[in-house]
Order: structure tokens, then sequence, then C-alpha cells
């Protein structure tokens, strides 16, 4: 993507958030409501382990892009009320799950539920989340639900291997970190767009199309979170500045850093990653934007949610179509 195009995101008008969560909030509401009844166990850790993280904040964003979606499809069932709300369960267990294996201490400004609880009961409320979710999405009678489900939990645990495997290791090139933040993040929000289409038998290119705007506006996120970590603060961020550097996961502004810097600067990223070096974060920062390492990332992410743009043209147009044009612009715009 040219130079200009950069340019002209960064000099357009901030997209308003909560204007377009506002054109699903009664079905949010819905959601809400059933996310707080599947909650209800006569566990006593699971109420208050599940009502802290699912509460804690947020931008509902997977649900509200299944509800958008169904919207732009033409309107809202009972079953996308159910997938909203297993999309988000199975989003909130890969987060207890998470900050687990990155050891993390901060969750949406907050303490992460490992820290509260300890790593053993987040990692079985993550199950019993992954579990409950199964169990509510049966209730939709729909095999093709189950199997897309199916594929995308597998295909996240993947990433979440694939990225582990990538920890501490410097040498990880940009295709490597694209097909983790592919399968980690993006399948998850092609799962929701999708699904929105399937549970009202919608045709074949529509439902591909819905796909696509969801993997296309994963990857955009996911890159703009990567950039964020060294240009956000830790409170806009809801998380410490620096913890990707801690985990020595190698994000594409250190790929591109040590492929752009010096030998010196290249050597300084290559041993901070090899050891999760916190210490290093400032001087490392320095290099980040001596090589225009954000720069180029924010152009790959405008790039991706210029693709999930052109994904919708299979849409008619509408409000919801138009809602969801104005996510992946607020995708790479935003600074949380």
């Amino acid at each position: 993507m040219t130079s200009n195009t950069q340019h002209s995101s960064n000099t357009q008008a901030p997209i308003d958030f909560n204007s377009i969560k506002n054109l699903t909030c009664v079905e949010a509401k819905a959601v809400d409501q059933l996310i707080i009844n599947e909650l209800s166990s006569d566990v006593v850790l699971i109420n208050q382990m599940g009502h802290y993280i699912v509460g804690n904040g947020g931008k509902r964003l997977r649900p509200m892009l299944l509800l958008l979606a169904a919207k732009a499809l033409g309107n809202v069932t009972d079953n996308h009320l159910i997938l909203a709300a297993v999309i988000e369960f199975i989003h909130t267990a890969t987060l207890l799950h998470d900050d687990v294996v990155d050891e993390s201490d901060l969750r949406r400004g907050k303490e992460s539920a490992n820290v509260v609880w300890g790593n053993a009961a987040s990692v079985l409320v993550g199950d019993y989340l992954y579990s409950s979710a199964f169990e509510m999405m049966v209730r939709t009678g729909n095999m093709r639900v189950m199997e897309i489900l199916s594929k995308t939990t597998t295909a996240i645990a993947e990433g979440e291997v694939l990225q582990l495997l990538n920890c501490n290791n410097p040498e990880t090139t940009e295709a490597k970190y694209l097909e983790v933040i592919a399968r980690k993040t993006a399948i998850l929000f092609s799962a929701a767009t999708r699904l929105s289409a399937v549970i009202v038998n919608a045709p074949t290119d529509t439902e591909e199309s819905l796909a696509l705007y969801g993997q296309h506006l994963g990857i955009a996120f996911q890159l703009i979170d990567d950039a964020l970590d060294y240009k956000s603060n830790s409170e806009d961020l809801g998380k410490n500045l620096g913890d990707d550097l801690a985990e020595g996961k190698p994000t594409l502004p250190l790929i591109y850093a040590i492929q752009n810097g010096s030998e010196e600067e290249a050597k300084i990223i290559i041993d901070a990653i090899k050891n999760g070096n916190r210490e290093a974060f400032n001087d490392i920062y320095a290099i980040v934007q001596k090589t225009e390492a954000i720069t180029y990332t924010e152009q790959r992410a405008e790039e991706e949610a210029e693709k999930a743009i052109n994904a919708l043209s299979v849409l008619p147009e509408s409000d919801y179509k138009e809602a969801l044009i104005l996510l992946a612009k607020f995708s790479v715009q935003r600074n949380y």
C-alpha cells in the first residue's frame, strides 16, 4: 500500500465506536443476559471468575460483528443471539488460558484472573467456558455451525502452540508471524461473521465473503494490537507496555526492525527476544521508531482492512453494512 493511503488514514475523522455499537444495543443486551444465565453454576468459583472476566469491560467486538452481519443480511434470530454468546465464551476462554501461558498480570486494565485466583483455577474455568460454548451451540440444531466452531477452536489451539514455538525465536519471519495471528486471532472473527450467514442459509458466496471480511479484519486488528505495544500507554492499552517483549514474542514491529535496523540495533532486539528482556524496552522502542516499523505495521493493517471492506461488496447497502465498513476503518485508527 502506498504512503498516500497511510497519510489519508491518519487525517480522516475519528470513528465513533459507540455509534456503531448502538446499532446492536438491543440485541447485545439480550446476548449479555444470555451470558449471565449461562454463567449460573452451583460451583461458586465458576460464577465469580466467569462474571469477573466476562464483565470486565472489553469491546464485545466479536459478538457485535456477528449481530451487525446478521442485520446486514436481514434480521437477528434467536440462534444468532446464542452464537454471539458462544463466540464471546470461546474468546473469554482463550483470554483465561492466554494469561496463564503468558504469565500476564493485567487484562483490560484490571488484575488478570490468574493473578486473583491462580493459574489452576484460570485453566479450569477456561475449560468450563469452552464446554459451555459447545453445549450452547448444540441448541441451534445445526451441524454446520458445530463443524465451523469445532474447526475454529482447533485452529485457535494450533495458533497458540505455534506462537509458543515462536517465542524467544528472533528468526521468526513475517510469514510465520502472520500464520500465528491468522489462526490465533482472525479465525474467531471469521467464524463470527460466517455464522451470521450460515444460520439464515445465505448463498455460499455471501457466506464466504463474510468469512473473508472477518479474517482480514481480525488480522488488521491484531497487527494494530502489536503496534500499540510500542506507541500507546498502559492505561489506554489495558495491559503493561512491553508485555510482548517480556514474553519474547517476535511481533511484526520487531521483525521489521531487525530486518531494517543496523547490525548493532538488530542484535539488541534479538537478545531481548531471546531473553524476554523488558528492561531493553526503551532502547527497542527507539529502534522501532527509527526504522519506521510502526508505520510499516500500520500500513500492513490498512491493507488487511481494505481487503475486509472489499469483501463486503456482496452485501446490499444498509446502515449495518456501513457499520461493518467503519469497524474495519476503526480497527486501524484505534489507540486501545
